[in-house]
């Protein structure tokens, strides 16, 4: 009797997944003991095998979480000869147990919840199209407005600036002339 497996894909990795094998994959963020679907690649069955996408879709492949472990420490270790140049590093990967416990070739598509409802109700309601709204002048004034720098400290007064600077050239040209 040829056994039912499927290729699935996880991770960024595939796997082989039988009724009742354990797979060792990515960390993945569900709970302990809570059933996860995995998506297939390829299916092989008693006389069928299964590539294309719309059949692919027809796979189901059901495991349940039985563990979150670490894998083991990587050491890295980068070494630079007579430059004095040593680097040391470790690894452990997050990883996720599954046990397999359906993998089944489904007689009809199963079918898409939440994708079909929107999908009916945007071709019952014709939408009426968008308007522009008018630009408007008033808000890029406001923001030249804005930008304005502010305002600064008066300077001192003009005659007290010109008296110091005119009592000082006077001063300076008098010690030429002697």
């Amino acid at each position: 009797m040829a056994t039912n497996y499927a290729i699935v894909e996880s991770g960024g990795k595939q796997y082989r997944a039988e009724k009742g094998a354990s797979l060792l994959v990515e960390h993945l963020s569900a709970d302990e003991g809570a059933k996860v679907s995995l998506r297939a690649v390829m299916y092989r069955g008693d006389a069928e095998v299964v590539l294309e996408g719309d059949q692919l879709e027809k796979v189901k492949v059901e495991a349940v979480v039985a563990e979150h472990l670490r894998g083991p420490k990587l050491r890295v270790f980068k070494y630079k000869p007579k430059k004095g140049y040593r680097r040391s590093a470790g690894h452990r990967q997050e990883l996720t147990r599954l046990e397999v416990t359906d993998v089944r070739l489904l007689t009809r598509k199963p079918a898409a919840k939440a994708e079909a409802e929107p999908a009916e109700k945007a071709e019952a309601k014709p939408k009426a199209p968008a308007k522009k709204p008018a630009a408007k002048a008033k808000p890029a004034a406001s923001k030249a407005a804005a930008k304005k720098p502010a305002p600064r400290k008066p300077a001192a007064s003009k005659t007290q600036a010109t008296s110091k600077s005119s009592t000082a050239r006077r001063s300076s040209s008098a010690k030429k002339e002697s």
